[in-house]
């Protein structure tokens, strides 16, 4: 039996699975991780971290990587609904600098696997998302790095009006790509 299906995305390098979801008149039940089965899909990471957020509606987090050997994540959300996005930064890539955003919520469970090389960051547009992620390297602010989630030269759109955006002070003061490009490692 297939625990996971696989669903298109445009980038090359990220992951949007299905869980199989058993339903009745009790609720459901579904499984969030399996190694092997993620295997499946080439995610072979070894996740020593996981992290759980709350954030209420218009909250906008990202967009986060890690320099270095960098950091995959394994992201979900758990409570509401949310538009995750990825930007390329992949020098190599072909969708170098592109975007792709993904709802997930807590009614389709999907999971997105983040690969190492792409910044990261969501937006809630439920009135609260609990967001629960694995990640591959331990949290270590040294190598913690932000790219401004309005940057008009990556142009996210956040699917939501500015007028409801919240976010915190690092990322409203994160260099834009044009600022930051030239430090990106080669991932």
């Amino acid at each position: 039996m297939a625990r996971f299906e696989r669903i298109p995305t445009r980038l090359d390098g990220p992951v949007l699975l299905r869980p199989a979801v058993f339903a009745d008149e009790r609720g459901f039940f579904a499984e969030t991780f399996r190694e092997n089965e993620l295997a499946r899909f080439g995610i072979e990471e070894r996740w020593v971290q996981d992290n759980h957020s709350r954030s209420a509606r218009g909250t906008v987090r990202g967009l986060h990587f890690q320099i270095g050997a960098g950091a995959a994540k394994l992201v979900r959300c758990g409570r509401g609904t949310i538009v995750d996005v990825l930007v390329d930064l992949r020098r190599s890539s072909p969708t170098y600098r592109e975007w792709e955003a993904f709802e997930l919520s807590d009614t389709d469970l999907r999971l997105l696997y983040v690969p190492v090389g792409f910044a990261h960051g969501f937006v809630v547009t439920s009135d609260v998302a609990d967001v629960l992620y694995k990640q591959s390297a331990y949290y270590a602010g040294d190598v913690e790095r932000g790219i401004k989630f309005d940057d008009p030269a990556i142009g996210v759109d956040w699917q939501l009006p500015e007028a409801e955006w919240i976010f915190s002070e690092r990322d409203r003061t994160a260099p834009t790509f044009a600022e930051f490009e030239t430090q990106l490692p080669d991932w």
